[in-house]
């Protein structure tokens, strides 16, 4: 089906672009969400004659979109699940948890403004970027651990694995300085 963009879409073209696309897409994507129109010479006059109010609306939303993008750009939001000892949750984070933790923070994001390449399954910083506009993207680090505590230890680029261990030998060294000393007590107590 051929139609015409009314905005950029991402790997299909430029506003005005006239482009060949599949049925489907076109009828239960593109037309719908006002993204295109048929290709017909009625429908390519009509674009004609709005262009330069469809080119200034777009530049003014895409202006907006880069103001809160300078804002959002680089933030990192938490998110607290269950997982296993070998660092894989149980269950996966979806768009939608990201883009309520974005909102949380006080930026207004939709589920279908979040893009991931693939789905999060581990614990861990991982960068998801988000598309506030056809033209305008940013990239948010999504820090997913146990706890508060992990996803500080994991904020400051430690391993988890590693600061557990830490805390753990750190209790079998105070374990072992009581019972030295309640040792030495004893020792003292029998020599008196």
């Amino acid at each position: 089906m051929e139609i015409i963009l009314l905005e950029r879409v991402e790997k299909l073209g430029q506003m005005g672009d006239v482009v060949s696309v599949k049925n489907g897409y076109a009828r239960n994507y593109l037309l719908p969400q006002g993204k295109a129109l048929r290709a017909s010479k009625s429908n390519l006059q009509v674009f004609e004659t709005q262009r330069a109010q469809l080119e200034a609306d777009n530049l003014k939303r895409k202006d907006e979109a880069a103001a809160v993008g300078e804002k959002l750009d680089g933030e990192t939001v938490i998110l607290i699940r269950a997982a296993s000892e070998s660092q894989q949750l149980y269950g996966s984070v979806s768009t939608q948890d990201i883009a309520r933790a974005v909102t949380e923070k006080g930026y207004t994001v939709d589920r279908k403004q979040v893009v991931m390449d693939q789905v999060l399954k581990t614990l861990g910083l991982h960068e998801v970027r988000i598309r506030l506009h056809p033209e305008v993207a940013v990239s948010v680090t999504v820090n997913i651990a146990r706890s508060q505590e992990e996803a500080e230890i994991q904020a400051r680029g430690e391993s988890v694995e590693e600061a557990a261990e830490a805390a753990l030998d750190a209790r079998d060294e105070a374990i072992a300085d009581v019972f030295e000393s309640t040792a030495d007590a004893e020792l003292e107590g029998d020599e008196a």
